[in-house]
C-alpha cells in the first residue's frame, strides 16, 4: 500500500551511526530509525544476542511462561518504578494496553465507571483507533471517525488546564509524554510532571507516562520522568527497548496492574500472541545490558549537551531562519521559522539523515553511541544547508 512517502533511497546495510544504500552511498544517521536503534546499527552485542536466541527458541506464545520475558520484566522493574510488565510489539500496542488497564482498573477494581481519558494538545500516542483518538493532533485523526472516546484534550505544560479537566473526577487516566516528541520536541516546565502527579493523586486518576520515545536512555536517564523526580502509575515503552527488534511494554505499579489482572472464572482481560516472545526479549535484555555496561546513560547526557549547544549556536547565527533549540539528552530539535521538510531534504541530499517533528522542527534522535565527531559532522552539514536556504530567501 502506498501509505508512506519515502524518498527514492533503498537502504542496504548499517554500521554504528552510518547507513549505506544499495548504491553504496554513505549517510550519517541522526534519526536512528525514529529513536529506535539505541545501540546504532549492527551492534555486535545485540547481533549476538539475537543470533543466539534464534538458535535456541524464537516463539511459543503466552500460553506458557517464557524465560527471557521473565528476566526482562525483572530488569525493567529493577531500573524503574514498576512492579509488573505486560509485553507487546509496539508503542501503539503499549498505549492500547495502558488505556484498557485504566478503564478496567476503575470499573472492576475500584467499582467506579470512569471512562474519560485526558490527553494533551500536540501529543502523539500511536496510529491505532484508540491511540489516534487520544493523539492531540487533528491531522492524524482526520478521516477516521467516529473515534474512540470520550477524550478531553488540554494544553501541554498547563497545570491549571489539567486541574480543570480532572476536577469532575470522571477520568480513568491522564496520559502525557515527558517530552512531546512528534509534536515538536517540547520540554515541559520544571515541576509540570510533579504537578500532574499531585493532581492525579488528589482526583484518584491513573497517571500514564508515554515513554515510547523518551525512554531507555534517550534523555540521558533511563526514563524521562526521572528528571522531575516523580513516577507514574503506568508507563509505556517501545522504540529503543528492542534496539530495532519490535517490542513494546506497559509497565505499572502493583496496584495499577490489577486493571489487567486475570480473575478466576473470567476471560483473560488482555493478550498478545507475539508479545514478549523469546527473541524480542533477548534483544531487549541485550540493549539494557549494553547501555549499563558501556555507560551510555552518562554518554547520552554529555553528547546531548554538545548537540544542544551546537544547535543553540545555529539559532544565534541564523536569527531570521531559526527560532529555538530545544530538547534534552539525545532527543533534540531546532525549530525553524517555516516548515522543516525542505531543510530535512537538503540535509539528506548532503548525506545527513534527520527528521521532521511538529512541522517546523528538525529532529535529532541519534543512537546513544554517537560521538563528538559525528555530532560535529552533522552540525557542519546543517550549517551548510542553512547557509544555502538563507541565500535562497
Amino acid at each position: 500500500m502506498q501509505n508512506y512517502r519515502q524518498p527514492p533511497i533503498v537502504m542496504a546495510r548499517g554500521q554504528g551511526v552510518e547507513l549505506f544504500d544499495v548504491a553504496g552511498r554513505r549517510y550519517l544517521d541522526m534519526t536512528a530509525g525514529i529513536a529506535v536503534c539505541a545501540l546504532g546499527h549492527a551492534h555486535p552485542a545485540l547481533a549476538e544476542a539475537i543470533a543466539q536466541q534464534a538458535r535456541t527458541l524464537v516463539h511459543t506464545s503466552n500460553l506458557y511462561f517464557i524465560e527471557q520475558q521473565i528476566l526482562l520484566a525483572e530488569d525493567l522493574a529493577r531500573i524503574s518504578f514498576a512492579d509488573r510488565v505486560f509485553f507487546c510489539n509496539s508503542g501503539a500496542e503499549a498505549n492500547e494496553a495502558a488505556l484498557k488497564l485504566a478503564r478496567r482498573y476503575h470499573r472492576v477494581v475500584r467499582g467506579e465507571p470512569r471512562d474519560v481519558v485526558v490527553s494533551t494538545d500536540g501529543s502523539f500516542h500511536g496510529r491505532s483507533f484508540a491511540t489516534v483518538s487520544i493523539t492531540g493532533q487533528g491531522k492524524y485523526r482526520e478521516g477516521f471517525g467516529p473515534l474512540v472516546g470520550p477524550v478531553r484534550f488540554v494544553p501541554f505544560d498547563d497545570l491549571d488546564a489539567a486541574e480543570r479537566a480532572l476536577a469532575p473526577r470522571d477520568a480513568c487516566a491522564m496520559i502525557v509524554e515527558p517530552i512531546q516528541a512528534e509534536g515538536g520536541i517540547h520540554v515541559p516546565s520544571s515541576g509540570y510532571l510533579a504537578g500532574l502527579r499531585e493532581l492525579c493523586d488528589r482526583t484518584g486518576t491513573l497517571l500514564v507516562f508515554d515513554e515510547v520515545q523518551t525512554g531507555i536512555g534517550r534523555t540521558g536517564r533511563w526514563f524521562g520522568y526521572e528528571h522531575d523526580g516523580v513516577a507514574p502509575d503506568v508507563m509505556t515503552l517501545a522504540k529503543a527497548l528492542g534496539g530495532g527488534v519490535p517490542i513494546g511494554a506497559c509497565a505499572a505499579t502493583e496496584a495499577a496492574a490489577q486493571g489487567l489482572a486475570f480473575r478466576e472464572g473470567g476471560p483473560v482481560p488482555h493478550a498478545s500472541t507475539f508479545g514478549g516472545n523469546p527473541l524480542a526479549c533477548a534483544a531487549a535484555r541485550a540493549v539494557l545490558r549494553t547501555i549499563e555496561d558501556d555507560g551510555l546513560l552518562a554518554h547520552a547526557a554529555a553528547a546531548g549537551d554538545v548537540l544542544g549547544a551546537g544547535l543553540a549556536e545555529l539559532v544565534a547565527a541564523y536569527p531570521g531562519l531559526c527560532v529555538d533549540a530545544r530538547g534534552r539528552g539525545l532527543l533534540r530539535g531546532i525549530a525553524l521559522a517555516r516548515g522543516a521538510a525542505d531543510v530535512v531534504a537538503r540535509c539528506r541530499d548532503r548525506g545527513l539523515l534527520v527528521s521532521v517533528a511538529g512541522g517546523t522542527v528538525v529532529r535529532f534522535a541519534p543512537a546513544l553511541i554517537v560521538d563528538r565527531a559525528h555530532i560535529d559532522e552533522a552540525l557542519a552539514i546543517l550549517r551548510a544547508v542553512l547557509d544555502e536556504v538563507a541565500d535562497a530567501r
